[in-house]
């Protein structure tokens, strides 16, 4: 699985050890990829629909950023490894499912978190025998940013730290970040007005559309707010000019 994780790296042209903004990444770097963001409650962290010219990954934008960051690297593992080509739709608890959804969640982990990456981090506490700290591991999830659960599930896997040790970890987990002196914005979910949106392949589209004079304003207007994209509104913009020149009139 190790492979394929750095096959997909280097595809996406990622390095063998940056930290990885997953949603970002993959908005950006794959062509026929649209990627939603959407409230969906608390049984899913994401879904994953393959077409034959064009694919959607939607993640689930009220899970805290560092899960939602999980949740896309697991996603990848359904739309490139994932022999099946029916829509999936994955789990909240890591590590949970049928052996599809394990893979994917071992995949999504060694995808984010290189494994030469993460021994050369955990080496000068393991190589003298020391438990890895709770700072260190609040440390490593900044560094890879992902959510406490998921760099607690690779410090398992991977034997620096047993279960009973990482359960001790899974509590308080904000409040230890912010002990730390490190801000909150990985442990939160996406900000109220970031919460439903289209990024990728379907806003690309839409541009390359009104770019050429292909579609009317009504018509582009019409296909952003269909896309969740009220801030990319034609109308929004000129109603705001409005606005802003009749204060200038009145002032």
């Amino acid at each position: 699985m190790s492979g394929e994780a750095a096959v997909l790296r280097k595809r996406l042209g990622v390095d063998a050890s940056s930290p990885i903004d997953a949603i970002r990444l993959a908005g950006d770097a794959i062509p026929n990829l649209t990627v939603v963001h959407y409230p969906f409650g608390t049984g899913i962290s994401g879904m994953c629909i393959k077409g034959d010219g064009s694919s959607v990954i939607a993640i689930n934008s009220i899970m805290s950023v560092g899960r939602q960051n999980f949740s896309m690297a697991h996603e990848l593992f359904h739309l490139y490894y994932d022999a099946s080509s029916a829509t999936t739709v994955c789990s909240t608890v890591i590590g949970s499912g049928n052996s599809t959804e394990k893979r994917a969640d071992q995949f999504a982990s060694l995808f984010l978190i290189p494994p030469p990456i993460l021994y050369e981090l955990v080496a000068p506490e393991i190589e003298k025998g020391r438990v890895l700290t709770l700072k260190s591991v609040v440390s490593l999830e900044q560094h890879f940013l992902v959510s406490r659960r998921a760099i607690l599930y690779r410090l398992v896997q991977d034997r620096y730290l047993n279960s009973a040790q990482a359960e001790e970890m899974k509590h308080g987990v904000v409040a230890s970040a912010l002990e730390l002196g490190y801000a909150k914005t990985l442990y939160v979910p996406s900000p109220e007005n970031e919460q439903m949106a289209t990024t990728g392949r379907y806003i690309r589209q839409v541009e390359e559309l009104a770019s050429k004079n292909m579609i009317t304003d009504g018509k582009y207007n019409e296909w952003m707010l269909a896309g969740l994209r009220k801030d990319l509104n034609h109308e929004e913009d000129l109603n705001h000019e409005e606005d802003s020149i009749g204060s200038e009139v009145v002032d």
